[in-house]
């Protein structure tokens, strides 16, 4: 019997819906930091690409999360001649198919690199950088319902990846992931984000290629840089008084 490859890559689950436990573990992610530590070889490979590349907390640049092989960052870059295009993937296997063998390779304003990304990401909320786009394409459903926390908007690290700022779009081909990213998004941002059905006319990466060659629904979840803008700023007010709160608390308790 001959296989049916418009099945293939298909999500297959058996949560039909929004994970009933996701509002309780987003608003437990936004009560505070995260404070888990940075892994040390995305440190060394984040002063690593600072030190090589020139890259700063004045780059202008887009940030492709999870690129794999590097394909979609590649056509980012053909896209955005004069913006640096840098794609991150903790995969070196995929990341050698286009050349990279000791995790960092520049290529005109290409930059791969292989990082850790929950890591990644708040070294460059700490030092100021800001992609005016985020991509992340297809990342891993992780389709299994006591899976969640492993989907990026059920991970502790989703509040400051929205810090962090710029324009993003995740893109995949499963509607419960893109319901709950969005659903996730408008919990912590307080404004509604909502799914779009995407059509690849250009295929930027290899998944979505193959996704489109097999008929897949694909689903988009955008969000405005400003609702990202907002979502910070309310977060560090929120921080601050946090903080003056706690030092007047230990005021009042001290003695004499």
């Amino acid at each position: 019997m001959q296989k049916d490859m418009s099945l293939a890559g298909r999500v297959s689950s058996s949560q039909k819906s929004i994970h009933p436990g996701l509002a309780r573990m987003v608003n437990r992610h936004m009560s505070g930091p995260w404070l888990q530590p940075i892994h040390k070889a995305t440190l060394d490979a984040w002063n690593r690409l600072k030190l090589e590349s020139g890259f700063s907390a004045d780059s202008r640049f887009i940030l492709d999360s999870g690129c794999g092989t590097g394909a979609s960052t590649q056509f980012l870059a053909n896209l955005h001649p004069n913006l640096k295009v840098l794609g991150v993937d903790q995969s070196d296997s995929r990341l050698s198919k286009n050349g990279v063998h000791d995790g960092f390779l520049i290529d005109g304003n290409l930059i791969l690199l292989r990082a850790e990304l929950s890591s990644l990401w708040r070294l460059m909320l700490v030092g100021g950088y800001q992609p005016e786009y985020h991509y992340l394409l297809y990342p891993n459903p992780w389709p299994k319902p006591g899976h969640l926390k492993r989907r990026w908007h059920g991970h502790p690290v989703f509040p400051d990846m929205l810090a962090l700022g710029g324009a993003v779009e995740m893109r995949c081909n499963w509607d419960i992931y893109a319901s709950e990213f969005a659903y996730a998004t408008s919990l912590l941002c307080g404004q509604e984000i909502s799914v779009q059905p995407y059509v690849a006319d250009t295929p930027m990466s290899l998944f979505e290629e193959k996704y489109k060659q097999r008929g897949h629904a694909l689903y988009s979840v955008a969000i405005p840089a400003a609702v990202c803008a907002a979502y910070k700023h309310r977060r560090s007010v929120q921080e601050e008084l946090s903080s003056s709160a706690d030092s007047n608390a230990g005021a009042a308790g001290g003695g004499v």
